[in-house]
């Protein structure tokens, strides 16, 4: 028979000397030694046998509750893979509090946790047992729960409280495991993470996602990919809505003035059907950026549009409309006709987001801070982008479809000069918010703070 300390030594009467005869069983002894491998952080089994069962043809647990033979200890060694260790202290940077459940030894966990820095080398480090976890209330089990990082000697259960205990606590819970008896928090915790090439069936049903290499590292490796997509979608959303609130304000002006639409119908389509594919588009292929471990977490009850970016987006829809309503009207003033205005104004749209996008490779940061040339596939976007406008201007045929007219160079060259405008401003406006959230940071240092996940 084999098991933990705690389960086989009660059942046993008697212990093997160096001979090999039974003698009265040393419980002292045998745990202090158990201890002194455990501190080493050795995972300890300990063994015994009963012979005095050769006529039974079947077993139960009451036929092994007594009088066996202790036999001695078994101590392996399980240590943690370097880059463990890495993706926990990366993990801590990132605002991710990393916590240990096992069924191992306190002092087994403690000496690995110290291992891995879930705690620090030289401090207490004080680790909670299921025994002790038991006879909590639930203001006391919340409590420890939160406090403290390393849980050993744990049944499903206490598993199962932790994981509910954390998440009234307002916490974000990724679960790990493997075992039958890691399903049940895997099915509770927000993300369950099964491991699939060691993990058990139950445990793969039971989660949420798998590791195919059992690694810990890539749980970290997830988090960067999942800060990187989820940043991304914001800045195509911070970018696409400037368009279509532009475009209304646009319409909305020209009702309001009892003048022609700079915009057409058709041309609402043309703008939003290739500027989301071939500009928008790219900024799913923009690179992490620098630092994006080592920010908080974002607080799962906040909003994807804060007020920082609703105002940017007011800010640009507003230059949007102004500049394209100005263009088309200062051409019909100069004798342009109707058509070859409203290119222009569809021009502006087209150049106005174009020069937009690389404010938006970055929500709070300079494009220049990121690279102007980090994204090859922005630039390719904008040159497909300006050959199929060139078309829907110069081309008859597409003359013809949307009612559109050839202009002039100096048209060109105005509608550029406003899309760098545009981004000159929201440039402007990144730096003055910046230097400013940056002033509050330095005045007040829980301003940034958010959420922590677990």
């Amino acid at each position: 028979m084999k098991g933990s300390i705690e389960s086989i030594l009660p059942k046993c009467q008697f212990m093997l000397n160096d001979l090999g005869e039974e003698i009265g069983l040393d419980l002292d002894a045998i745990e202090q030694e158990a201890e002194r491998l455990a501190a080493k952080g050795l995972r300890v089994l300990a063994f015994a046998s009963k012979t005095s069962l050769d006529a039974q043809t079947s077993l139960s647990h009451e036929d092994v509750a007594q009088g066996l033979v202790f036999l001695g200890l078994q101590a392996m060694i399980d240590p943690p893979r370097p880059e463990a260790i890495e993706a926990v202290a990366a993990c801590h940077r990132a605002g991710i509090r990393v916590k240990m459940i096992t069924g191992d030894h306190a002092l087994t966990a403690t000496s690995i946790a110290k291992q891995l820095g879930i705690i620090q080398p030289q401090g207490a480090g004080k680790t909670v047992t299921g025994y002790q976890l038991g006879d909590l209330s639930e203001h006391e089990f919340s409590d420890i729960a939160s406090n403290n990082d390393v849980f050993a000697r744990v049944s499903p259960e206490n598993k199962l409280q932790l994981v509910k205990s954390l998440q009234a606590e307002g916490h974000v819970v990724a679960m790990t495991g493997d075992g039958v008896n890691d399903a049940p928090a895997l099915r509770r915790a927000d993300i369950g993470v099964a491991m699939a090439l060691n993990g058990t069936e139950v445990a793969r049903d039971a989660s949420d996602m798998m590791l195919t290499d059992d690694n810990f590292a890539t749980v970290r490796a997830a988090v960067e990919e999942g800060r990187g997509v989820f940043d991304n979608l914001k800045k195509f959303i911070v970018w696409t809505l400037p368009t279509n609130g532009g475009e209304g304000l646009v319409i909305l002006l020209a009702v309001l003035l009892g003048v022609s639409l700079p915009l057409l119908p058709v041309h609402i389509l043309w703008v939003n059907m290739t500027t989301a594919i071939l500009l928008g588009l790219m900024l799913a292929f923009e690179p992490r950026e620098k630092g994006i471990m080592e920010r908080p977490p974002y607080d799962p009850n906040a909003p994807i549009i804060d007020r920082i970016l609703m105002w940017r987006i007011l800010l640009v829809s507003s230059l949007l409309c102004i500049t394209a309503f100005g263009l088309y009207e200062l051409e019909l003033m100069w004798g342009a006709t109707e058509a070859q205005a409203r290119t222009v104004a569809v021009a502006m749209f087209v150049v106005g987001e174009a020069f937009y996008l690389f404010n938006c490779r970055s929500l709070d940061r300079s494009v220049f801070s990121v690279g102007l040339f980090s994204n090859r596939w922005i630039w390719i976007g904008i040159a497909l982008m300006m050959a199929l406008q060139l078309l829907f201007t110069y081309q008859p045929l597409m003359n013809d479809w949307f009612q559109s007219a050839p202009i002039s160079l100096e048209a060109w060259l105005r509608v550029i000069a406003c899309g760098w405008f545009i981004s000159l401003i929201v440039g402007v406006e990144k730096h003055l918010r910046s230097k400013s959230t940056d002033a509050q940071a330095t005045s007040d240092p829980n301003t940034n703070r958010v959420s922590e996940s677990v």
